[in-house]
């Protein structure tokens, strides 16, 4: 079973966080919100999520990825984390999923892994990517990183992560079943 973690700090984009969460429970992967503090974790518009582990319960070398919702101050409460930063470096080392949506990759660039790489966020976010390729579209995959621009684009940034870990089959399932097909038509 494939297995992910999403890392929770106070101040952390709800909409972001769950939709990931519920996507990939929905395809059966193992989907573990980890938080960088207590077991509690208030998110940025002040609803109070129930973490699965802390970072210090998680066997953080279990996961296949690592997903970093955005959110203010989440993101920076994510990146002024030493843990975070080094899980982050020692993942896409390997080549495991590293996934950040909205402001969340100022943690990447923090980590050191996307110079050179194509990239996007939240749109005010871009000026601190470093050297970055920085792209507007909606969902980025550049080799294991993927990134996302905000809210609106969770459950895309979500089926992403399922094609990422290789789980087409469910990809498919779940947009024909959450009638996402049919919204991505409208447009």
């Amino acid at each position: 079973m494939k297995k992910i973690a999403v890392m929770l700090a106070e101040g952390f984009e709800e909409i972001e966080a769950l939709t990931v969460v519920d996507v990939l429970r929905r395809a059966n992967v193992e989907c573990d919100m980890v938080s960088i503090d207590g077991k509690e974790v208030l998110g940025s518009h002040d609803i109070l999520v129930k973490a699965d582990k802390t970072i210090d319960e998680a066997e953080l070398n279990s996961y296949d990825g690592l997903v970093l919702p955005g959110g203010m101050p989440g993101a920076n409460n994510l990146k002024n984390n030493i843990r975070v930063v080094e899980l982050i470096k020692e993942y896409a080392a390997v080549g495991k999923i590293v996934a950040a949506i909205c402001a969340a990759p100022i943690v990447l660039e923090k980590a050191g892994i996307i110079s050179g790489k194509k990239i996007t966020s939240y749109p005010s976010f871009d000026i601190h990517l470093g050297n970055c390729i920085y792209s507007e579209d909606l969902v980025v995959r550049d080799g294991s990183i993927i990134t996302s621009r905000g809210p609106a684009t969770a459950l895309a940034f979500s089926f992403e992560i399922l094609k990422a870990l290789e789980l087409n089959d469910e990809v498919d399932e779940l947009m024909e079943g959450m009638i996402y097909n049919k919204l991505m038509q409208i447009n």
